[in-house]
């Protein structure tokens, strides 16, 4: 049945960050991208407008034809690279959030996280990547920078490369039932929200801290680019500030966007309370130079190394990580406190 480019249009205002135009299409995995990113957070799917006569022209081509002659590799795309890295770092986060409790999470689950991310872009449109060699990359660089969660980076870089090597056109499109198609990618969605939703609702403060967490190391990643730091922020902030743009003054009260402005604050209020504590652990006043803050955690490191300590291994085992935390924080590139908004 062929596709017009009016329903098109207008399942693209009405559900377009849900991916409603994509699922009418036949587009499963772009619809699914859609869905668990909102539209790319908005930007995509605003960018698809002039987008979409092209997607309507090629879900109207003749079902169980191939769609490019065989041997031909698609040409290289810098933006679905940069797609591939940033969505694996989205899966890496949200994994990082709902799953980071179970063992041997960065060796397992993240680097599996990533993986399927950047599969998921890379499977958009007439292209596909090898699953298996992108799997393979992701799991093979998960040790560097184990159990950090900076480690997310050079993951999905390692994969996104691998998955354009690998790049491919489909080979058939294959008509399936609607039902079928929507069984499956209820089931992705459900895969990949289940997790976040569960231990959202039945471990709800633990969450908010991983959030906080994540973010704040994520935002950190930008230390040394301010520019690109502030821009992070900006994103961060987007949808209440859009809300701000279209509502004027009586979506000041909206409870969703009040809250999402919370978890912006939090972020920075939990990283300020752990820089006070890391203070504190290194018996230093807030704002101690870099010196002071390596003199001390020398210093401490010597006092309580369980090495040292053969008689009280146990408190001085807990000393010892409390110290390598507090440096560990406080070593990192810092904002200036008025900096931030």
């Amino acid at each position: 049945m062929a596709k017009g480019l009016l329903v098109t249009y207008a399942l693209w205002a009405v559900g377009g960050p849900a991916g409603l135009h994509h699922l009418y299409l036949g587009r499963d995995s772009h619809a699914l991208l859609w869905m668990l990113t909102l539209g790319g957070g908005g930007l995509g799917w605003l960018w698809e407008f002039w987008k979409l006569p092209s997607f309507v022209a090629q879900a109207n081509r003749a079902q169980g034809q191939r769609q490019s002659p065989r041997g031909v590799t698609p040409p290289l795309s810098p933006i679905r690279f940069a797609a591939q890295v940033i969505v694996g770092i989205y899966f890496g986060l949200v994994a990082l959030i709902s799953l980071s409790s179970m063992v041997n999470f960065y060796i397992v689950a993240l680097p599996l996280a990533v993986g399927l991310g950047v599969l998921l872009v890379a499977a958009v449109g007439n292209q596909t990547s090898d699953f298996k060699n992108t799997l393979v990359a992701a799991f093979l660089t998960s040790p560097i920078l184990y159990g950090r969660p900076i480690a997310i980076l050079p993951i999905s870089v390692a994969a996104s490369i691998t998955a354009q090597k690998h790049r491919r056109y489909k080979a058939l499109v294959v008509s399936e039932p609607f039902s079928v198609r929507l069984y499956r990618l209820g089931l992705a969605y459900l895969a990949f929200t289940g997790p976040l939703a569960y231990s959202a609702l039945c471990n709800t403060a633990a969450t908010l801290s991983y959030v906080a967490e994540t973010l704040g190391s994520f935002l950190n990643w930008f230390s040394f680019f301010p520019l690109l730091g502030r821009l992070m922020e900006f994103v961060l902030l987007l949808p209440y500030r859009i809300w701000r743009l279209l509502m004027g003054d009586t979506g000041f009260n909206s409870s969703y966007f009040q809250e999402w402005e919370k978890l912006y604050e939090f972020v920075h209020s939990f990283q300020d309370e752990k820089c006070q504590l890391a203070y504190q652990v290194l018996g230093l006043s807030e704002g101690a130079t870099n010196e002071e803050i390596h003199r001390s955690y020398r210093e401490l490191v010597k006092v309580w190394h369980p090495d040292h300590n053969l008689d009280q291994t146990e408190e001085a085992q807990r000393h010892f990580l409390e110290i390598q935390a507090a440096y560990e924080v406080l070593s990192q590139p810092r904002k200036p406190r008025g900096s931030r908004r």
